[in-house]
C-alpha cells in the first residue's frame, strides 16, 4: 500500500572543545534535520544551545550522526541517517506486531517492508486508530516508557451510557489486576460515547478502566499520539511523518520541558498545518 502523504524527514564558557577532524559540520546535519536553516543552526550552536555528548557545542564542531548525541535545548535530535517514521491507521482484526506464528495479519505487512521498521507500543488486535512505527529505538523507548508521559488519546463507544459518578471514577484512577490507574481525562462526547486521555501504557488499559465501572468496550480507537493527529488517515493507510511532526514528538518525550522559541516555532508551524482536529466514532 502507498502512501497517502507526508514529508521525508531526511536521511528522515571556556576550556579549548575537542573537535573530531572527522564527521560532518554541526550545522549541516541539524539542519538536515528539520532544526531549521544553516543559518538557523549557526545561531542555535553559537547561542550555546545545542551540546554533543553531553558537552556545549561550538561553531566548527563536526559529529559522526550514526554514533554523537545531539541535543538543542536539552531536547534530544534524532540525526542518524536512514530514520524512519511511520504513522498508520491500524484497523481491526491486525496485530500490533512483526510476525505472528499463526499467520494472522500484523502491521508490519502494511507498510514498507524495506527499511525494517517496528511498532512502538501495542494496541490489541480489535483496537483501530493510530501507531507509530519507526527504526528509531531511542525515540520509541521515550515514547512507551511512562516516565515521560506521553499523552494517548482514544473515543470510547461502550455499553450503555455512563452516569456522572463513573466518569469520575475513571478520572480519579480505578482499582485494576496491576494496581490503581493514574488519573486520566476523560468526557462524554456523546451517549455511550467517551474519549479519555491516558499517559500510562499497561496492556488493554482502556478495556479494563471500563470494565471496571461496568460499561465494557464496545468499540476503541486512538484518535492520538503525544503531538500526532491525522483524521484524514484511512483504516490500513499510512504515511511517514513531516519533519516538525518528529521535532513535535522528540520535545513531547523530552525529560526537560523546552521553552525555547525555535521549538516554539516548530509548534506553531504544525498547527498551521491543520489536520489536527479528531475523528468521531
Amino acid at each position: 500500500m502507498k502512501p497517502r502523504s507526508g514529508l521525508d524527514r531526511g536521511a528522515a564558557g571556556g576550556g579549548e572543545q575537542t573537535v573530531s577532524a572527522e564527521g560532518e559540520r554541526l550545522q549541516k546535519v541539524l539542519a538536515r534535520a528539520g532544526v531549521g536553516s544553516r543559518r538557523t543552526c549557526e545561531e542555535l550552536i553559537g547561542a550555546g544551545r545545542v551540546a554533543v555528548n553531553g558537552e556545549v557545542a561550538e561553531l566548527g564542531r563536526r559529529v559522526d550522526p550514526a554514533l554523537d548525541r545531539v541535543e538543542v535545548d536539552g531536547v534530544l535530535i534524532g540525526v542518524r541517517p536512514g530514520l524512519l517514521y511511520y504513522l498508520l491507521n491500524k484497523p481491526a482484526g491486525v496485530l500490533s506486531s512483526a510476525s505472528d506464528p499463526r499467520g494472522r495479519p500484523v502491521v508490519i505487512d502494511l507498510v514498507p517492508k524495506d527499511p525494517r521498521v517496528f511498532p512502538v507500543g501495542r494496541l490489541d488486535a480489535m483496537t483501530e486508530g493510530l501507531l507509530l512505527l519507526t527504526n528509531d529505538g531511542e525515540l520509541a523507548n521515550r515514547c512507551t516508557h511512562p516516565s515521560f508521559g506521553l499523552e494517548k488519546e482514544y473515543l470510547v463507544e461502550v455499553r450503555g451510557d455512563p452516569a456522572p459518578g463513573d466518569l469520575r471514577a475513571l478520572r480519579e484512577g480505578v482499582e485494576l489486576s496491576d494496581g490503581r490507574t493514574a488519573p486520566a481525562r476523560v468526557a462524554r462526547v456523546a451517549p455511550c460515547v467517551l474519549r479519555i486521555v491516558i499517559h500510562e501504557g499497561r496492556n488493554r488499559q482502556v478495556r479494563r478502566m471500563c470494565d471496571a465501572i461496568g460499561h465494557p468496550v464496545e468499540r476503541l480507537v486512538r484518535v492520538r499520539i503525544g503531538p500526532l493527529v491525522d483524521r484524514q488517515l484511512r483504516p490500513g493507510q499510512w504515511r511517514r511523518l513531516s519533519v516538525t511532526e518528529v521535532r513535535l514528538l522528540e520535545v513531547a518525550t523530552s525529560a526537560r520541558t523546552p521553552g525555547s522559541l525555535q521549538m516554539q516555532e516548530v509548534a506553531r508551524r504544525i498547527e498551521r498545518g491543520g489536520g489536527r482536529s479528531s475523528p468521531t466514532l
